[in-house]
């Protein structure tokens, strides 16, 4: 029997949960955007703050626990993408970090060279390989979406690769639709063309344990928001790469990876809390195996959990007459997270709605626009609920009861 905690034990540890709204107690459905974040995470984050803020490198205590602090947050998030801490590059989030990577990649490129970008994509693995297609007249080649089968054709990505073609950028989890994408067989088609692998693992990241010797990638990028972290975006690349990579920095700055892909002071709170989120997912699985195997247990289960949910929810919004759900059904390799439209509402004023009966929703094209432009979809009429380790049964019941008195 498994020893991960329990649902009722994980929601004690979230005291954004004691929150109400209207006299009702509010269940999370944003995590898509932005997770809620454990005590241990916040004490950590105050911790640092209160008794080690310092700026790195320098010879007097403060300054060196800093550095040990920021160096376990690397270890950590190696533990987390099975790399090395030495590929563990930190920034803002995971869309100015590709812009900083794009810039750099781009610094070799040539006019004429090619990109290739997928339409399921979220536009933070878009909009900076269109910038460097501006700037350097690099063109991007577009993977399409199978409408039917809301999945990439993979079978058309070996026909898009020519000599020219430098890199791929592609998401491995839609924030959208909510599919999966098989990354495997993306990077080795790229690899057997000697061409380089983006994986934008935001909207992944916080439901399968990222893998990037498995993935077969030569980037991976997600944003610890999406986990229970604070708001700091991480990166994996092949140290062959970050070594190599002309990455834009000050004279002065490191030039050892990964810091050299590190341009100014950090958020060294951010990044260690960051560190403690990954600290408390490997916890959950209450175990002392190290902290890989942790977390494998931890996702195993919290997985199961999730679509167990995820189904009782599909199940319940598809069934209501004027709902729309897109995306795969639960049997599909997809995610906890489900977008719809209800006839005749819009998004914002369906949000509003569902705040007074205390269900959290996000709503827009949640930066997916290519999807919703590709299917033809009014972005301001959908909605979206994605499903945590927090997520119960009453709460996905309410919020279905709340999507029912709107289609009426």
């Amino acid at each position: 029997m498994s020893r991960v905690a329990s649902t009722a034990a994980i929601r004690e540890m979230f005291p954004a949960l004691d929150r109400q709204q209207g006299g009702l107690p509010v269940a999370f459905f944003d995590g898509p955007g932005g997770t809620q974040v454990p005590r241990a995470v916040a004490d950590a984050v105050a911790d640092y703050l209160l008794h080690h803020n310092a700026n790195t490198h320098w010879h007097y205590p403060t300054s060196a626990e800093s550095d040990a602090m920021l160096w376990r947050a690397r270890q950590l998030f190696a533990d987390f993408m099975n790399g090395a801490p030495e590929e563990i590059v930190f920034g803002n989030n995971m869309t100015t970090i590709t812009f900083h990577v794009a810039r750099a990649l781009a610094r070799e490129w040539q006019a004429g060279d090619e990109v290739i970008v997928t339409e399921i994509d979220h536009h933070g693995n878009v909009a900076p390989w269109q910038a460097i297609a501006q700037e350097r007249g690099v063109v991007l080649r577009w993977l399409p979406l199978d409408d039917a089968r809301r999945e990439l054709r993979l079978d058309l990505l070996p026909g898009l690769i020519s000599p020219r073609t430098r890199l791929l950028a592609i998401n491995a989890a839609s924030n959208f639709l909510g599919t999966i994408t098989d990354i495997p067989r993306a990077t080795a088609v790229a690899r057997s063309h000697a061409v380089l692998s983006y994986v934008d693992g935001v909207h992944y990241a916080p439901h399968q344990l990222p893998d990037v010797v498995a993935l077969g990638c030569d980037f991976f990028a997600c944003s610890a928001y999406k986990f229970h972290g604070p708001h700091v975006g991480v990166l994996w690349g092949r140290r062959e790469l970050l070594d190599a990579i002309d990455a834009p920095r000050l004279l002065p700055a490191p030039q050892e990876a990964p810091e050299r892909f590190e341009t100014g002071t950090q958020n060294h709170e951010g990044i260690v809390g960051a560190g403690a989120a990954v600290e408390w997912l490997a916890s959950l699985a209450g175990s002392d195996a190290p902290t890989r195997a942790a977390l494998v247990e931890t996702y195993r289960v919290l997985h199961d959990r999730e679509m167990t949910l995820f189904d009782q929810l599909w199940r319940g919004l598809a069934g209501l007459p004027g709902v729309t759900c897109f995306g795969l059904a639960p049997e599909g390799h997809r995610t906890a997270t489900i977008a719809f439209a209800v006839d005749g509402i819009g998004a914002d004023v369906a949000a509003i709605q569902l705040a007074t009966a205390g269900c959290f929703v996000s709503h827009g094209d949640f930066y997916a626009t290519t999807i919703a432009e590709r299917l033809g979809i009014d972005a301001e009429g959908v909605l979206r609920i994605g499903l945590a380790c927090y997520s119960t049964a009453d709460e996905v019941d309410r919020v279905v009861a709340g999507v029912a008195a709107l289609a009426r």
